[in-house]
């Protein structure tokens, strides 16, 4: 019986490359494309796929808010494949998915398809993907990817870089996308400000602004009534008037853990 697959990736050259593959595996016919989760959604309901190859970090609705918005028990079998390491580990964690970490070689994608199509049905794939995709406080799988996964892969042309998330000083929201300020140095990161807060570790990062997440330990000093952060690397942080006493709260409880 052949597999019927739709793949969703926001880049084109990736999509049509996993076509391709798709294409020429036998047992496997391509379904249907989408270039962005919310395209992803539609084509789920309305094609009725065996399986999705689903990229992850896509703007808007991302990998895991495909799912949830199609709903785990109508949700196929998924194989996310993206070129951010930090999200293995909680994909991992549903053992009836598969996860092809950017850039991939065609045999590993393929043996992924084929233990996806493998994987069970019905209340038990349901119940992987719901725990997948519930939030950090309903989940005691483990801690954040980013508490766990001490970096983020940032790519810079055809080189990925490796950021240390202990190195980040603040990071700054870019519309769909975020900047990571690593001293004099910015790195764009395919993901949403909302979705970062939401994986980081809150003892070390909270967001000040809807533009901006801050490391505590970073932070210099306080200005105008705690309208301003000073951070060690001298940069300028604004902080919203709804955000300052979390932030005076957060850094009391840093300063009593560990000198600023």
């Amino acid at each position: 019986m052949t597999v019927r697959v739709l793949v969703v990736d926001d880049e084109p050259a990736s999509r049509s490359g996993m076509s391709r593959l798709v294409a020429a595996t036998p047992g496997f016919e391509v379904a249907g494309e989408a270039g962005d989760g919310e395209t992803a959604v539609e084509r789920i309901t309305s094609l009725r796929p065996d399986l999705v190859l689903l990229d992850i970090a896509m703007p808007g609705c991302d990998g895991f808010e495909v799912v949830r918005r199609v709903g785990p028990a109508r949700m196929p079998a998924v194989v996310f494949v993206t070129a951010h390491d930090e999200w293995a580990l909680r994909a991992f964690d549903v053992h009836a998915l598969g996860y092809v970490l950017k850039p991939f070689e065609d045999a590993r994608l393929r043996a992924a398809l084929v233990r996806a199509a493998a994987a069970r049905h019905g209340a038990a794939l349901a119940a992987a993907l719901e725990s997948l995709i519930a939030p950090p406080s309903q989940s005691s799988a483990s801690p954040s990817p980013a508490a766990l996964e001490p970096r983020f892969e940032v790519r810079a042309g055809t080189r990925i870089l490796l950021v240390p998330v202990a190195d980040v000083d603040w990071i700054e929201g870019a519309g769909y996308y975020s900047m990571l300020h690593v001293g004099r140095e910015t790195h764009l990161l395919r993901e949403t400000m909302q979705a970062l807060e939401q994986r980081l570790d809150p003892a070390r990062f909270l967001r000040v602004h809807r533009s901006a997440i801050i490391a505590l330990p970073r932070v210099r000093e306080l200005r105008d009534a705690a309208s301003e952060v000073v951070l060690q690397s001298g940069d300028l942080v604004p902080v919203s008037r709804s955000r300052r006493a979390a932030l005076s709260a957060a850094l009391g409880t840093a300063r009593r853990r560990t000198p600023i």
